[in-house]
């Protein structure tokens, strides 16, 4: 059996209030402009997620909304600023067998690199910027087996090259 990952990093957010606190800083333009690119991009080439796992961060939260997504959304709390190994812990919760997950850097970054078998050699995919989406398959047959390694790379873009 094969599941299916799309990982997406929130989009760009906004630094225009420095009395906001980093959880509840918003997306800027830029970033309500790249999201919804994102999200039919990711319809265009079929890949539509069946469960949406996603951080209780602002940005997060709003890149969702623009994504265009028609799945069940779960808010978690660990996924704020998550490290790799929290993030595969989150994914071993899934219960459907095409996710996406809405995160932040740099363990968003770092748990892609290591997912995949064959990492691309492509400088967006070792920085992971705002809004970077990979999708990747697993030879899985429960999320509860997803571990490093094992991912096979169907998908990656970011938002400039779709302009």
């Amino acid at each position: 059996m094969t599941f299916r990952l799309i990982l997406i990093r929130h989009a760009k957010s906004s630094w225009d209030d420095a009395t906001l606190d980093d959880h509840a800083r918003p997306l800027n333009a830029r970033g309500r402009r790249a999201a919804p690119k994102i999200g039919e991009w990711l319809a265009n080439q079929g890949h539509r997620p069946e469960e949406v796992l996603v951080s209780s961060a602002v940005r997060a939260q709003e890149t969702l909304s623009l994504l265009g997504f028609h799945a069940p959304a779960r808010v978690v709390e660990a996924l704020y600023h998550a490290e790799p190994t929290t993030i595969l812990k989150t994914l071993h919760t899934a219960g459907l067998g095409s996710v996406a997950l809405i995160g932040h850097n740099p363990g968003l970054a770092d748990f892609a690199a290591m997912l995949l078998a064959n990492p691309p050699q492509d400088k967006d995919f070792r920085r992971f910027p705002t809004c970077a989406t990979l999708v990747a398959d697993l030879p899985i047959e429960s999320w509860r087996d997803l571990r490093p390694g094992i991912g096979r790379l169907v998908d990656f873009t970011v938002p400039r090259r779709l302009d």
